[in-house]
């Protein structure tokens, strides 16, 4: 059993913060597209980003703020424009932006985070986006989560969220968390955009270790495309506000609120996992029996990563032959002959050998998938074992439809 419950309020579930959303005009469609999320109180930050060398002003701008200093106020996020490939202009408008919000909020400039999702290549319009600030900071709510969660999407078709609670120290201890991301999913870090909070008392440099490992057993662990962002993003704050002791080593209060925080964030990548461009069904793959966790995880990335097999399962085809051959190219070395493919209930392979199945119950069990529950009953699962080992590891994608290619053709047209 979780040593946790689920509650409401997502990012303003714990205390001490507000967010807000508005249409500030950033999206040619004119939906929400500026969000804001501000803690009452300096808060300790982490934050994990891209890999890629193409990156976006905002992530480098967070970069340097928490190579300076582990807090922070408030996390500034737009929606529209990537301000990524913008050159020396994109990094002046980033600092534009952080220093209209810091003003509007009476803090400095170095206690804002920023983060941006859209078309690359496009700079943020200012004007419009200076001119949302004053309406953005009245809206500021205890209730803002929605509105924020709202706000930060761009081709996704739900928002993304979820607010947890556990007890440290015989007081509550809630943590909070909304995302973004539908397609260009295939992170090095995290994903998207993602945005955690939490009330606790931590140090930073455990604050960030624990996110870094929540990040590899989360957002590192989904893909949708195999295209890794350039403005890959995950934040986190925690404000103090629940009046814990501060948690400053591992140890038995440091593992709980860890477990919580990958909980957060495997609940946020399985959304966006879910909800990848054109997918119609989640497909979750487990791995054991690899030497350690990091090459269970590689194996199961690669399977879900496949586009063989994401074709497969959207044509309801139980055609195990590409899981296994997926599993084979993952570059992590195991004998063949301890190979075994399982899908849902129905074991294709053991020992290396293909087995008999109900072909035509196994198609029926995807199609089930397909019709089932948003993250409940619409979930594929996949089992692989490659061996004895007490490596185990689990990855997270969808499959692959014809609408992917149709939403991306069409991406800027």
């Amino acid at each position: 059993m979780a040593d946790w419950q689920e509650i409401t309020g997502g990012v303003t579930a714990p205390r001490g913060y507000r967010a807000s959303g508005i249409k500030a005009g950033l999206k040619p469609s004119g939906l929400p597209d500026l969000a804001l999320i501000l803690s009452d109180v300096e808060a300790i930050a982490a934050g994990v980003f891209t890999t890629s060398h193409v990156r976006a002003a905002c992530v480098d701008y967070c970069r340097q703020r928490l190579q300076a200093k582990h807090g922070a106020r408030a996390i500034l996020c737009n929606a529209g424009q990537a301000n990524a490939a913008t050159g020396s202009q994109g990094w002046l408008d980033a600092l534009e932006s952080a220093m209209a919000v810091a003003q509007a909020l009476n803090i400095p400039s170095e206690s804002v985070l920023l983060a941006s999702t859209g078309v690359i290549g496009q700079r943020m319009p200012m004007d419009k986006l200076k001119a949302g600030i004053p309406q953005l900071v009245a809206s500021l709510s205890e209730t803002g989560s929605d509105a924020a969660a709202g706000a930060i999407i761009t081709t996704d078709l739900v928002t993304k969220s979820i607010a947890l609670e556990t007890t440290i120290g015989d007081r509550p201890v809630r943590m909070g968390g909304i995302a973004k991301g539908s397609g260009m999913i295939h992170p090095n870090m995290a994903t998207m955009l993602a945005f955690v909070t939490c009330d606790a008392a931590v140090s930073p440099h455990l604050w960030q270790e624990m996110l870094i490992r929540a990040a590899d057993r989360s957002f590192n662990s989904i893909t949708v495309d195999g295209d890794t962002s350039t403005n890959d993003s995950l934040i986190a704050l925690a404000n103090g506000q629940s009046r814990t002791p501060a948690i400053i080593e591992m140890g038995h209060e440091a593992e709980k609120l860890e477990a919580m925080l990958t909980a957060v964030c495997q609940h946020l990548a399985k959304a966006i996992a879910r909800d990848g461009e054109g997918a119609t069904c989640l497909i979750e793959v487990q791995v054991t029996g690899a030497h350690d966790e990091q090459a269970a995880r590689q194996i199961a990335k690669t399977i879900a990563g496949s586009s063989l097999v994401k074709s497969a399962i959207f044509g309801r085809d139980p055609n195990w032959g590409r899981i296994a051959a997926a599993a084979g190219r993952a570059s992590v070395p195991f004998e063949q002959e301890n190979l075994r493919i399982q899908l849902g209930d129905f074991v294709m392979m053991e020992n290396g050998q293909p087995l008999l199945f109900d072909r035509k119950a196994a198609n029926e069990y995807l199609k089930q998938a397909a019709s089932g529950a948003y993250l409940k009953e619409d979930t594929v699962l996949i089992s692989v074992s490659i061996g004895n080992g007490h490596g185990t590891g689990t990855a997270w994608g969808c499959d692959l439809s014809y609408d992917y290619v149709k939403i991306n053709a069409e991406y800027t047209t």
